[in-house]
């Protein structure tokens, strides 16, 4: 990292270079080119020769509020990507085998400004009041019935499951229509300035240089500018995250799609299963300490359901971050930035959350305070993302492999091991400020994989049984009431965003 007093360059930024395509690539140029296409010259390389991971198929709720800033239509979208809904994530195995429970996106309950929904609930169980704590979210119920729609008065928390390279498609073809200019071609050298390390050029194998003033890392595990050329270090997660391997495929779909992904355990890792309009996603993730490729594949291939479109693919990766997704004048977004697996479908999110923080602090030149202040927000928002994935692994009654073995005692990050205390000894949670997951994922996925609070607030003992009983059961009816409003999930897609073949952008 460069000194915060360091003179850098003083060239305002007029021209934006994103190296790659992808989801990132094209999830940058369409912000960028949409927001600041008039007052900046937007170029995206990218080459058909190259692959993608393109396997980031499910997100979460916060792609809905990046679409709204873009002015995207939902239905174009939805019937553009092939997508669906996603109201959570059914995990499968992960406290015992047989046990499951969902993680939604929906709010549980209803808080007092004392004390969480959760302590009322522990008291109506004490008192035998209380159903499950399923029974008082609206979006985990409508899950677990296969339901959803747009209500009118109220706005179910959902995401959506989308065809990655249908959606690069669908973003470039936006991007373009506001002056993104697209060049083909493979990068065969970063160039850089010999006295400031800033990056000047790319240079095509054919030999066209593409210079610009700004620089958007987008070439995947790579990492060819950020890591490659500027030699930023990377902060190695695999002490806490043990998977390294995936493999990816596509099946056809054997019935309608649920309106949730489906996360199942395997004794040295987890399969995805991700449905689309048109066919399911597959992957399974692994760690190669404890299982062969030969071995993960084979149980792969065995467990998928319908007809395999396209032969799976390995992927390895390496989790963690890189000690500075911006540094100099390269700024690194997706897999070239972070990775962190896809268990809780972050992947598009930090791609998006990256994008914004440009957005809102786009320099007219590049100082070193911005760089500063971009990074530390950015490694605190991948801190409160890593803590919440590993808190999958670390809270689980499994015992049954080496691997749930090593994970189950494994040394946890300080930060995580505070909130697991503070949740099993005195049920509370907090929200960080810019954390991505609220109090009550933390609460679903704690208590889902077996972690109960020996104590809870005393504000509901000032509830008499009666008062208690009919707080808890206005607030399950009103769940059952409204979840039985909702027609089957594919039903209301088939009316509301069919899918329609994606029209191809034309020639480069």
């Amino acid at each position: 990292m460069l000194d915060a007093v360091t003179s850098l360059p003083s060239t305002p930024v007029r021209r934006v270079v994103i190296a790659g395509g992808g989801t990132a690539g094209w999830m940058a140029a369409a912000a960028l080119s949409k927001v600041l296409g008039k007052a900046l010259q937007i170029t995206l390389v990218e080459s058909e020769e190259i692959g993608t991971v393109g396997v980031g198929e499910a997100t979460i709720p916060s792609l809905a509020t990046f679409h709204r800033l873009l002015e995207i239509d939902e239905r174009e979208f939805l019937s553009a990507t092939q997508g669906t809904i996603k109201l959570g994530i059914s995990f499968e195995n992960w406290r015992t085998e047989q046990h499951r429970y969902i993680h939604s996106f929906g709010t549980t309950g209803q808080d007092h400004w004392t004390a969480g929904f959760q302590h009322f609930w522990l008291k109506g169980r004490e008192r035998g009041l209380a159903g499950s704590y399923d029974d008082y979210c609206i979006e985990l119920q409508a899950a677990l019935h296969d339901r959803f729609a747009h209500l009118q008065g109220y706005r179910m928390n959902y995401a959506y499951h989308l065809d990655a390279s249908y959606y690069a498609r669908y973003l470039r073809q936006l991007s373009e229509r506001h002056g993104c200019r697209r060049i083909e071609g493979k990068i065969a050298q970063v160039h850089t300035d010999a006295a400031t390390g800033f990056i000047t050029a790319l240079q095509l194998e054919r030999g066209e240089l593409i210079e610009g003033d700004l620089f958007i890392d987008c070439t995947g595990f790579r990492a060819l500018l950020i890591g490659q050329a500027l030699g930023v270090g990377f902060e190695d997660w695999s002490h806490w995250l043990l998977n390294d391997r995936a493999f990816a495929t596509q099946t056809t779909a054997v019935r309608d799609a649920v309106p949730y992904t489906r996360a199942i355990a395997e004794p040295w890792g987890w399969q995805w299963r991700i449905p689309l309009q048109h066919r399911v996603g597959n992957g399974v993730v692994y760690s190669s300490k404890y299982v062969s490729d030969e071995e993960a594949k084979a149980r792969f291939l065995a467990t998928a359901e319908g007809e395999i479109i396209k032969a799976p693919f390995p992927i390895s990766f390496r989790p963690g971050r890189r000690m500075e997704c911006w540094n100099r004048n390269c700024v690194a977004l997706g897999l070239a930035g972070s990775f962190i697996e896809p268990l809780e479908s972050t992947t598009i999110h930090l791609i998006q959350r990256g994008i914004t923080r440009l957005m809102q602090s786009f320099p007219a030149v590049i100082t070193q305070v911005g760089i500063d202040q971009y990074n530390t927000q950015l490694a605190d928002e991948l801190q409160h993302v890593r803590d919440f994935v590993v808190l999958h692994y670390a809270a689980t009654e499994r015992r049954d492999s080496p691997y749930w073995e090593y994970v189950a005692n494994m040394t946890l990050p300080a930060t995580l091991q505070h909130r697991i205390d503070l949740f099993r000894q005195t049920g509370t949670v907090f929200h960080a400020p810019q954390e991505l997951f609220a109090e009550n994922s933390w609460i679903q996925v704690m208590m889902g994989q077996g972690i109960v609070p020996r104590h809870r607030h005393p504000a509901p003992d000032l509830m008499g049984d009666a008062e208690l009983s009919a707080f808890l059961g206005s607030i399950a009816k009103r769940v059952r009431e409204t979840a039985a409003q909702l027609p089957p999930h594919m039903d209301y897609l088939r009316r509301y965003s069919p899918a329609q073949p994606p029209a191809r952008p034309a020639a480069a």
